[in-house]
């Protein structure tokens, strides 16, 4: 299969400029009533806007030439194996692999080790996080594996997040519930998701779009356990930072 690199790229572009637009038009706005920032800070500002559009633009387009055609390719070839099961460590692997890329993550954890002055560190948290994203993978091809239910994975973890809420402190819970946004992220949502869907469309008995897609909500799910989990630890080292709790 023959793939141009620069297929479709003028319609990403378009599409990341019409994104982008009404952000930079809230910020003209509040540049002329309220910040009045001076030229070279817009001209910093600028800089940025270009190179959001630039980096948006050129991920995109490589989702489409690249992370997306490949990972449903992989999943094909996974799931076509005589050894399927292997699928169950690979994706823990990839899911792990995967959150260290997310650039969200990164962000979020940096300033969670900024604002708590390193009592949460953000190693701690990238590590935390990982496993979490790795456990959902993981998850997810036994799913498509054996058929099961997605309900039969949210409902309990549900219940088990309520559990948790009630013996964690405010800090923890708010953490967590902001780490399973951040771990749904591009790399997760490109690569691993057309992984699940190649799998899925090559399993015997599967339908991609029954049991190819679910694997999102299974990684916003895992991250908010593995954070409250890692609250309890800290509680029984018997942390002395202070919070709203």
């Amino acid at each position: 299969m023959e793939i141009h690199v620069f297929e479709g790229f003028g319609g990403v572009l378009q599409e990341v400029a019409v994104a982008l637009l009404p952000l930079l038009i809230f910020f003209g706005i509040f540049q002329i009533f309220m910040l009045k920032l001076p030229f070279k800070r817009l001209q910093q500002v600028g800089i940025g806007f270009i190179l959001t559009f630039l980096g948006l633009s050129f991920f995109l387009q490589g989702v489409h030439v690249g992370f997306m055609p490949v990972g449903e390719l992989m999943g094909q070839s996974l799931g076509e194996g005589n050894t399927k099961w292997f699928l169950i460590p690979i994706g823990f692997i990839l899911g792990f692999a995967a959150t260290f890329a997310e650039p969200a993550v990164s962000i979020m954890n940096d300033e969670v080790d900024e604002v708590t002055g390193g009592y949460i560190s953000a190693r701690l948290m990238l590590y935390t996080l990982s496993v979490g994203v790795g456990f959902s993978i993981a998850l997810s091809m036994l799913r498509i594996l054996t058929g099961i239910s997605l309900w039969y994975f949210l409902i309990p973890g549900y219940l088990i997040v309520v559990v948790l809420i009630f013996l964690s402190r405010d800090i923890f819970i708010a953490i967590a519930f902001d780490s399973g946004g951040v771990a749904t992220g591009p790399m997760t949502v490109t690569f691993i998701s057309s992984l699940a869907v190649g799998v899925a469309s090559v399993t015997a008995g599967r339908d991609p779009l029954a049991d190819g897609f679910g694997l999102i909500a299974l990684v916003a799910l895992t991250p908010i356990i593995s954070v409250l989990i890692l609250g309890l630890i800290f509680n029984r080292k018997g942390g002395n930072r202070t919070d709203e709790s």
